[in-house]
């Protein structure tokens, strides 16, 4: 089974991979599923029965809107905000919701049926999995056309019960196969090459070099994109916890400090960076699941190092850059491909480290790739990394994505920074090997208790909204 650098780093909306974008495909998936068979002209009535942590701190995330764009056969790397923000004023005054209208097989089917109808259960988890959902369609008659249970597993990946194949797993045959960290030093042994090699020639397997390249540009161009458009915006986050964009005024200020770059301030850009991803993952914008939308800043903000400040990139024009950027990210989807193989990229399942620490594992792998590490290096940088997020609690306030998601995001990417330079200064060795780290945080994962696994009933989820609470009292 092969994951492609494209489905772990998926083009989607803010502000959640496994509270949004997994649901909108949920939502996609089961209407595809009644286009096919035929019956979706038949729906009358729909029932959508929410569980687990997706019920739990839903509407924070925007769950519960975004299972109905999938229902209209809206697909998460096609929608922009502005649509999606057009669809939600429209069914608040009234619209009925257009099932199917949007997959492009004929009209849609108008069904009386709003977020209000959904069906919650925050202290249910099915046995699969915390993000689960049930989705039913229903005749005229009362005849039952459909009855499927989803998981919303992290990353935006999700399964169907009964069908293991939803994930985005593929089966197809890679040159240079890995399912653990030594098999991958292990390939790059056998045939000299780096850990960005490898993974480009797996990549090769299933698309052209040049339609690989092409797609690698576009996940950094969103990327880009996401930052730039935070660095226009004012105000506070939407949600209710008030929280002050910052982007705009950090960059104005350090543009002010640092007219010439000076590595001086590397440490400021990188959060600046990272900060500002996450400001416009937090409203619900264009996002690069990375490999999780809570963890988004991260492998932006260690690429904002790696294309300015790592030597490899300094003065460099601009098609020696590119080709950084695409050592970057494919080395940090080579060691993101180990921790969703080996343990879980879900804060609802294992906490933050399974979003911030992977994310953070995974860029300073990519940026010790682009510092011209060896791969004992580049693995080396990936555990340090881990290593030091062991433990860290998913418990945002309100159910949303910001406080303490973005900040979070800033220091992981220091982290990052800092492992992958630690690194380049040992030659490798290390006692303490990725697929260890990777296994310990599987299991700190299972022993953590629920309330701190993205479900609103511990840590600063709790605390910090008593805080608030009595501020605005």
């Amino acid at each position: 089974m092969y994951l492609s650098i494209f489905a772990l780093f998926s083009v989607g909306l803010g502000p959640s991979s496994s509270h949004t974008v997994g649901p909108l495909r949920a939502g996609h998936d089961f209407v595809s599923r009644l286009a096919s068979a035929g019956v979706l002209q038949r729906v009358t009535s729909l029932q959508v029965d929410v569980y687990g942590s997706l019920s739990a701190t839903g509407r924070g995330h925007g769950t519960f809107p975004a299972i109905l764009l999938g229902l209209e056969g809206w697909r998460v790397e096609e929608i922009g905000p502005d649509e999606a923000e057009a669809r939600y004023a429209a069914w608040d005054l009234g619209e009925p919701l257009a099932l199917g209208a949007q997959l492009g097989r004929g009209p849609g089917v108008d069904v009386r049926f709003a977020v209000e109808d959904m069906i919650q259960h925050p202290l249910t988890v099915l046995p699969r999995h915390t993000n689960g959902m049930k989705l039913k369609a229903f005749s005229g008659s009362g005849e039952l056309l459909a009855d499927d249970t989803y998981f919303s597993i992290g990353g935006g990946f999700i399964e169907r019960e009964g069908d293991e194949h939803t994930n985005d797993f593929v089966q197809v045959d890679v040159p240079y196969p890995f399912d653990t960290a030594a098999e991958l030093m292990q390939r790059c042994e056998e045939t000299g090459m780096s850990i960005s090699q490898v993974a480009m020639a797996n990549e090769c397997a299933l698309r052209s070099e040049a339609e690989v390249v092409a797609g690698i540009n576009h996940l950094w161009d969103v990327m880009e994109a996401c930052k730039n458009s935070a660095l226009t915006r004012t105000g506070r986050l939407p949600g209710g916890l008030e929280v002050r964009r910052r982007a705009l005024d950090w960059h104005t200020r350090l543009s002010e400090l640092d007219v010439n770059r000076d590595f001086e301030y590397w440490q400021e850009w990188v959060n600046l960076t990272a900060l500002a991803v996450n400001e416009e993952n937090a409203t619900g914008g264009r996002i690069v699941t990375a490999p999780t939308n809570g963890a988004a800043g991260i492998i932006p903000a260690v690429g904002f190092y790696a294309t300015h400040y790592a030597h490899a990139s300094r003065g460099k024009d601009a098609q020696v850059i590119r080709e950084n950027v695409r050592k970057y990210l494919l080395a940090s989807a080579a060691v993101g491909n180990l921790y969703k193989k080996q343990a879980s990229i879900s804060g609802a399942e294992v906490g933050c480290q399974g979003e911030v620490g992977s994310a953070s594992s995974m860029a300073a792998a990519g940026l010790a790739e682009v510092l011209g590490g060896t791969p004992q290096q580049v693995e080396n940088a990936a555990e340090i990394a881990m290593e030091h997020n062991l433990g860290l609690t998913c418990d945002p306030i309100g159910g949303l994505v910001q406080i303490p998601c973005i900040e979070r995001n800033a220091i992981a990417s220091t982290k990052a920074v800092n492992a992958a330079r630690m690194a380049m200064m040992g030659d490798g060795d290390h006692r303490v090997s990725l697929d260890e780290v990777i296994i310990t945080m599987r299991e700190t994962g299972k022993d953590m208790l629920d309330k701190y696994k993205e479900t609103a009933r511990g840590g600063l989820a709790v605390n910090g909204a008593l805080t608030v609470n009595m501020v605005e009292c």
